[in-house]
C-alpha cells in the first residue's frame, strides 16, 4: 500500500494538505511535533474520507529526525508514494534578536530535514510507477527579506533546490514541484514573532490554508516544477524581478520594522 507522508501536518498548510489528498482517496501518513493533535488529525481524515491513516511525532530540528520518520516507515512496512516537505517555519525581527541555536534549528527544519527526506525516500520513490516530492516554499524566496532575513533564505534555498532536481529525475516516474504561498492565515505570524504592523499587512493579502493546498496538490499532480499561489503573489513575484533590488528589499523590509 503506497502512502502520502506529510511533514507539519497538525495544522495549517500542511494539514489542509493532507485533507486534500485524503479527499483524493490517498492514504496518508502525518509527520508533526504534537502526538495528541495528530492522532486527532489522523481519526478525522479516516472517518470522513475512508483512507489509512498513521501518525509520527518528532520533532524535526532534532538531529537524525528524518532518518527516524525513515526508520518508522520501514518498520510499518509503509511505501511512500507522495513526499510533502511541509514543515518549515520563521523568525522575525534583527537576526541578533534569536540565539544561534534558535536559527539553526529552523535552518534544520526549513532546509535540513527536507534534504534528508528527500534523500532518504528518492530510491523508493524511484521504484514507483509515479511518485511525487512536494516541497513548500514561500513567496519570501523571491527578494531578500529584512525582519525575516535568515526565514528568506532557507526558502530560496528550498525552491532552487526544487527547481534543480525537478530537472535531474525530469526522465524518471519521480515528479518534484515546489510551491510558494504568500501569506496564509495560519499560526506563521504567531511563531515567527510577527508584529503588529506585519499582521496588519498580512491580513490584507491573506489566503486560506485550504486555498493553498488545493493549488497545491493540484500542481503537485499536474507535474508543474514552481506555483506561486494567489494573483497578488504572482504580481509580487513579478515585481520583484523587474524593479532594483534595493527599493523591493526596503519595501519587504518595511512591513517588518
Amino acid at each position: 500500500m503506497a502512502y502520502a507522508l506529510i511533514t507539519g501536518a497538525s495544522k495549517g498548510i500542511g494539514l489542509e494538505i493532507a485533507r486534500e489528498l485524503a479527499r483524493r482517496k490517498f492514504d496518508v501518513l502525518l509527520v508533526a511535533r504534537s502526538a495528541s493533535i495528530l492522532a486527532d488529525v489522523a481519526r478525522q481524515l479516516a472517518s470522513d474520507y475512508g483512507v489509512k491513516t498513521d501518525t509520527f511525532a518528532i520533532d524535526l530540528a532534532e538531529s537524525g529526525s528524518a532518518q527516524q520518520v525513515f526508520n518508522w516507515c520501514a518498520e510499518k512496512n509503509y511505501t511512500v508514494q507522495t513526499l510533502v516537505n511541509n514543515a518549515g517555519y520563521g523568525l522575525s525581527g534583527p537576526f541578533e534578536k534569536h540565539s544561534l541555536a534558535e536559527h539553526t534549528d529552523m535552518m534544520s527544519v526549513n532546509m535540513t530535514a527536507l534534504v534528508e527526506l528527500t534523500y532518504l525516500f528518492l530510491p523508493q520513490l524511484r521504484q514507483q510507477s509515479k511518485a511525487y516530492i512536494l516541497n513548500i516554499g514561500s513567496s519570501a524566496a523571491y527578494q531578500a527579506v529584512p525582519g525575516l532575513s535568515l526565514y528568506s533564505a532557507s526558502k530560496v534555498f528550498v525552491l532552487q533546490f526544487s527547481r534543480g532536481l525537478h530537472q535531474e529525475l525530469r526522465k524518471s516516474s519521480v515528479s518534484v514541484t515546489c510551491v510558494c504561498p504568500g501569506s496564509t492565515d495560519t499560526a506563521f505570524a504567531d511563531r515567527a514573532q510577527i508584529g503588529e504592523k506585519g499582521r496588519k499587512a498580512a491580513q490584507k493579502v491573506n489566503m486560506t490554508p485550504q486555498d493553498v493546498a488545493k493549488q497545491a496538490v493540484e500542481a503537485m499532480l499536474a507535474g508543474k516544477t514552481e506555483v506561486v499561489t494567489g494573483l497578488l503573489n504572482k504580481a509580487g513575484k513579478l515585481m520583484a524581478w523587474l524593479l532594483p533590488k534595493g527599493l523591493v528589499e526596503k519595501t519587504a523590509g518595511s512591513i517588518y520594522d
